[in-house]
């Protein structure tokens, strides 16, 4: 991942966090139904989501302390 959005999300307020945490867990649950219909044509999608939810949520900790 660029150097430049990590940035960008470390950036974020907790607030926006959430909020993008939120639309990643959305983009997964729509993408695993297109999944099991045979309609997602890109399956890296998913693991995309993934990742970034996770780096969000490492953010959400670091913010924590």
């Amino acid at each position: 991942m660029a150097k430049k959005k990590l940035e960008t999300l470390k950036n974020l307020s907790v607030k926006e966090m959430n909020q993008k945490i939120l639309e990643g867990r959305k983009v997964i649950f729509e993408s695993k139904i297109k999944l099991a219909t045979g309609q997602l044509e890109n399956t890296a999608l998913l693991w995309k989501a993934r990742k970034e939810i996770a780096r969000l949520k490492t953010f959400l900790t670091q913010k924590a302390k």
